[in-house]
């Protein structure tokens, strides 16, 4: 069986969800059309309308799957991780792996990031993109408080400003192409917890 035939026997909503991911992360949600995502997927456009209510529907969807695959890194990650020095690097270590995919045209940063720079104020696909920013920095607050016990407020301020690290180095490892600011950061990141 070929890999085309292999692909066209995963549910309709699957290659949807997976030339969406393709496309929205290559080409930005805004530019990416329905013809464009059905094409890629081999449906049927009234494929894409039995799976999903609108392109608003399915760039929501897109995004979820963005959070869950960042969460699938992290465990792994954190199923090696030695303590909870460690557990705060799996998080930095987790994007780290995700700019090591191999994308079509380069790695061009926070796929979340760069869907809900194109996503008016207000969307519901923005409260998405905050939510897994906020999960993420509350498990950086979780490995913090084991790390300082009975001092939850430099955990959180801590967490506060590793998150911030992780952005920045985020932002610049998509504009450069390659996670090689996201290996400074966690340096930078395992500099800061050897002082706490």
């Amino acid at each position: 069986m070929s890999a085309l035939e292999s692909g066209r026997r995963r549910p309709a909503r699957e290659r949807l969800l997976a030339a969406a991911a393709r496309r929205f992360y290559a080409d930005g949600v805004a530019a990416t059309g329905i013809d464009t995502i059905t094409a890629e997927a081999g449906v049927a456009k009234m494929s894409l309308y039995n799976n999903f209510s609108s392109k608003a529907d399915l760039v929501r969807a897109y995004l979820d799957a963005r959070h869950e695959e960042w969460l699938g890194l992290y465990r792994a990650r954190l199923e090696s991780a030695d303590g909870p020095r460690e557990g705060v690097l799996a998080v930095f270590d987790a994007y780290a792996d995700h700019a090591a995919f191999a994308y079509e045209h380069g790695f061009r940063g926070c796929g979340l990031l760069n869907a809900a720079a194109e996503l008016p104020a207000g969307d519901e696909g923005r409260a998405v993109v905050r939510a897994h920013k906020e999960q993420v920095e509350h498990l950086i607050v979780g490995h913090l408080e084991q790390l300082l016990p009975g001092r939850p407020d430099k955990a959180r301020a801590t967490a506060e400003h590793l998150s911030f690290l992780l952005e920045g180095a985020m932002a610049r490892a998509g504009l450069e192409g390659d996670g090689e600011r996201l290996q400074h950061a966690r340096s930078m990141a395992a500099v800061l917890l050897d002082r706490l």
